[in-house]
């Protein structure tokens, strides 16, 4: 079963406690995500460090319950 939008945001926000999500459905199947994460915490890390802590987040959904998402991530 696909991973809702909400599901997204709450999972990346319990584990990046400053982050502000916004979740866009890329093919409206709820299955292809894009999330745009900006988060104080991401000052001073490499983009490879900023998505490794998103995808800690999510932990092992990905490649399960939620299929694709692209990732763009900064510091505010």
């Amino acid at each position: 079963m696909p991973m809702t939008a909400d599901s997204i945001t709450d999972l990346i926000k319990q584990g990046i406690p400053d982050a502000e999500v916004e979740i866009v459905d890329l093919a409206g199947d709820g299955d292809h995500y894009k999330a745009v994460v900006v988060a104080e915490s991401f000052r001073g890390l490499p983009k490879v460090k900023q998505h490794q802590k998103v995808y800690a987040a999510l932990g092992d959904r990905m490649g399960g319950e939620l299929h694709a998402l692209a990732l763009e991530t900064r510091a505010p």
